[in-house]
């Protein structure tokens, strides 16, 4: 997320994991390279450690729920556990019934299913998954800043990780992760196991947000992230370990690298192929204070053959480790740009690496998509292409064709060349430098590209026509982002002006389709740099014309809108410990959207999570169909969203998943 926010959740089922933890998106912005702090957005100032003990599994009695809009009727009638078990199929044919087996459901990652959703009546289950988040919280301003696992689906079986340990903002890898399998019995999500991994999370609070720890299911197993760069293969029935995957180049000695991390979630093809990313560091010390050794785009075979190769070879060509990148501006230096003809500074670019939390997207050709970024600074990025055999195809910059940026929506001097800016008028509060060019990112002087920050995660969608989407960052839209479009052969196509951090879904319907997109209008940001004097933080007071909103947006191939839903809500909320619910008024804007990764249904109903605790259902045409409260109003990482083929809908609020339906 951008800002804080609460959420509320109203629950008959309350189990509490052995090994639980949670993470959410929030306004503090990210940390990237150091050289690159002076336009992010100010992070929120982080807290001392204190340990929270790990909370032993309990299930609650069912209780009646009451919410804003009146009781909730204590109902645990039965699921009927699905039978069949289709193959995945690819977008353009509908995706198969009863599975959610990946991020964002399907290769393709749309999250589409082409099942009816049911209606969000009650929460019929309630399972807290981090028990560490009231630490997280508390060490950073009240927010949770960590990204989770999708709750992954098949039949009547779900499978959700956990976390335990301990928090501290010094390192991610005092805590531990698990995954966990309930199945749905007489109406309760039970447990049946818990696996215990050895995967952890690269990196601290002071580098990026907490990576994400994230399962596949194929070819009848759950593949798990594992330490080293490996993967497990676990048995589905009880969770026992079939083989640990680890590609041979990756062993040190023999033994597992503790500098070797796997750092995304794990995807597959309708073939049942394993694909994942793995980046090595060059040892103990900040992220960014050293270059990476490399990273790798891994494939496992059915059969468990192991396939790699590295991105230094995928990107050959790419801004690298013997390139200087340009930067930005510095503070003493704005407003900006400083003047019409001015150039920042060059760094040194670092490796071109795989970026965190990339789940790599496979087309129906088998064309693997993924996203890299140079290691020091986050302006140099590049989608990637690779063949089925893991050879280039084609990468293309993130940042500019031939030296031309992309985004031509920066600086507003009142001209049609700068028609498209968000941005005040330059000269005025929040605006540019008076004089500067139309359309120019003002941290630079040149046109914008997209950005790849690690705090992201931001995954390749590839749409039915072959185009690929990316939601990538810029900061001179009030931290808006950009969904970037490009052609399957990488050719730039088109742009919508918000992308920070989404894996949008697609609505396939009449022979096209829809893009689904999170299209948060922040406020308490700032324009484009972090001086509340030259860019003020009230962006309502201050530019009226583009004031603090926030909208679920559908649009057309083109990237044009169809229709909005606007979140009106300014109530804050929370979920007492008897049930009940409280509520503040003190959100005159109302709430960002909490969704990485909405979902779709058969009916195109859109499922998603605000930072107000709600579930949305939102139909075609922009109107509410419901909305339900499950725990707490908070700012936090934005959180991914899944449905069973029952209709079931699966969501995460403060560390608890929900499952709603009627």
């Amino acid at each position: 997320m951008l800002k804080r926010f609460d959420i509320c959740a109203s629950a008959l089922v309350v189990i509490a994991l052995a090994s639980v933890s949670g993470y959410s998106q929030t306004t503090s912005q990210p940390v990237g390279s150091r050289v690159e702090q002076a336009d992010l957005p100010a992070k929120s100032q982080m807290r001392s450690a204190r340990r929270i003990g790990t909370t032993p599994l309990r299930i609650f009695n069912p209780k009646v729920e009451s919410g804003p809009t009146g009781p909730f009727k204590n109902d645990f009638s039965g699921f009927a556990a699905s039978s069949s078990q289709p193959s995945l199929l690819e977008v353009e044919a509908a995706p198969s019934a009863g599975r959610w087996p990946q991020w964002a459901q399907n290769p393709q990652h749309t999250g589409f299913l082409n099942v009816a959703g049911q209606d969000l009546r009650r929460i019929l289950a309630n399972i807290v998954y981090d028990p560490l988040v009231p630490d997280e919280e508390a060490q950073n301003d009240g927010d949770l800043l960590a990204h989770y696992q999708v709750p992954l689906v098949e039949g009547n079986d779900v499978y959700m990780e956990s976390k335990a340990g301990v928090y501290t903002l010094d390192s991610y890898a005092t805590q531990t992760w698990h995954q966990n399998k309930f199945t749905w019995h007489n109406g309760q999500l039970v447990k049946a196991w818990t696996f215990d991994s050895d995967w952890t999370a690269l990196g601290s609070a002071f580098d990026f947000w907490e990576p994400v720890y994230h399962a596949v299911l194929a070819n009848g197993f759950v593949y798990d992230p594992g330490a080293g760069g490996s993967i497990f293969k676990l048995n589905k029935t009880d969770g026992g370990v079939v083989k640990r995957i680890v590609p041979a180049s990756f062993l040190d000695q023999g033994n597992l690298d503790p500098n070797t991390f796997t750092v995304s979630p794990l995807s597959t093809d309708s073939a049942g192929n394993i694909y994942y990313n793995v980046l090595k560091t060059s040892g103990p010390g900040g992220f960014y204070n050293n270059d990476v050794v490399d990273s790798w785009l891994v494939k496992v075979a059915p059969n468990d053959t192991v396939t790699t190769v590295s991105y230094s070879v995928l990107t050959k060509g790419a801004k690298s480790k013997n390139d200087a990148c340009e930067n930005v501006f510095g503070d003493n230096q704005l407003p900006w740009p400083p003047s019409p003809g001015a150039v920042p500074s060059s760094v040194p670019c670092g490796t071109q690496r795989v970026a965190l939390n990339i789940a790599p997207a496979i087309a129906a050709d088998g064309t693997i998509y993924s996203v890299t970024r140079a290691h020091f600074i986050s302006r140099w990025g590049y989608l990637v292409a690779a063949t089925p055999d893991l050879k280039k195809k084609w990468i293309t910059s993130l940042h500019d064709s031939n030296g031309v940026g992309y985004l031509h929506d920066g600086c507003n001097d009142g001209t049609p060349a700068s028609a498209g800016s968000l941005l005040p008028l330059n000269g005025t509060p929040g605006g540019c430098r008076a004089g500067a060019n139309a359309g120019v990112d003002p941290a630079t002087n040149r046109f914008g590209g997209g950005r790849v920050l690690d705090d992201s995660s931001s995954t390749p969608t590839i749409a039915p026509d072959g185009s690929i989407l990316y939601g990538s960052y810029t900061r001179y839209n009030y931290a808006q982002g950009h969904l970037m479009r490009f052609s399957s052969s990488g050719q730039f196509l088109n742009a919508f002006g918000f992308g920070w951090d989404i894996t949008p879904a697609i609505y396939p319907h009449g022979g096209t389709y829809s893009i689904v997109i999170k299209n948060n209008h922040y406020g308490g940001v700032g324009s484009y740099c972090n001086d509340p004097v030259l860019c003020p933080e009230d962006r309502t007071a201050t530019n009226p014309a583009s004031p603090e909103e926030y909208f679920i947006s559908q649009l057309s191939p083109n990237m044009t809108i169809e229709w909005s839903f606007k979140n009106t809500n300014t109530l804050s909320c929370a979920r007492n410990p008897d049930g009940s619910i409280t509520c503040v008024s003190d959100h005159p804007n109302s709430f960002e959207w909490c969704v990485n990764a909405p979902v779709v249904d058969a009916n195109g109903v859109v499922y998603a999570n605000s930072e107000d605790g709600n579930m949305f259902a939102i139909e075609q045409g922009g109107t509410l169909k419901k909305k339900i409260f499950q725990q707490l109003a908070l700012g936090a990482a934005y959180t991914p969203a899944s449905l069973g083929g029952d209709g079931k809908i699966y969501s995460q609020n403060a560390g608890h998943l929900f499952v709603v339906g009627h």
